[in-house]
């Protein structure tokens, strides 16, 4: 009996001081994590809407639009985020698009946990830049093993179908809503 109140004591004090160390490390990691998430975020904006120089933010209906200017001050376009469920976790997707809402100017992935070597490939400059002048208007649509034939087609990553699906989807749910909250 006074053996078991003993091992309970402690495992007790471990938990309790595993606990304190967990949210100190919390507290003081927070701040920069943040911080490094808002780089991260100014940074996309200018790789989605290329040539852009500044943008001014747009809070509208709890979602933020990004406009981009270029050095003259006419609209390069409009960058926004998304999200959804990809293979294994949310995909945050920063979107691209042009001043009439026709088609993408670019894709930067922000968070992602697939699968490294198949879905992790959603990443890669050569899978983002099939997004590039991409048509919007009707849906962005996925296919698979063959080249696409027309301009609002992307071919998916062979062996990585649900996160290139997870992709197509969660542009054309975000641009939608964007599209309804501009005009």
């Amino acid at each position: 009996m006074r053996k078991s109140v003993q091992m309970v004591l402690v495992l007790s004090v471990v938990g309790v001081v595993s606990g304190g160390a967990l949210v100190g490390i919390y507290r003081y990691a927070q701040p920069r994590i943040e911080v490094n998430r808002e780089r991260a975020l100014r940074v996309a904006i200018f790789e989605v809407l290329p040539g852009t120089e500044s943008h001014e933010t747009i809070a509208k209906e709890g979602k933020t639009i990004y406009k981009g200017f270029d050095s003259s001050g006419r609209l390069i376009g409009y960058a926004f985020t998304g999200n959804g469920p990809g293979y294994q976790g949310t995909i945050e997707v920063m979107i691209g698009v042009d001043p009439e809402l026709e088609k993408t100017t670019g894709i930067e992935i922000l968070e992602s946990v697939e699968t490294p070597g198949l879905g992790a490939k959603i990443t890669e400059r050569l899978f983002r830049d099939k997004f590039r002048g991409l048509v919007i208007r009707p849906l962005i649509e996925l296919i698979k093993g063959k080249s696409p034939e027309e301009p609002n087609q992307v071919q998916a990553i062979t062996g990585a179908t649900i996160s290139s699906q997870a992709i197509v989807d969660i542009l054309n749910k975000t641009i939608k809503e964007v599209r309804g909250i501009l005009k």
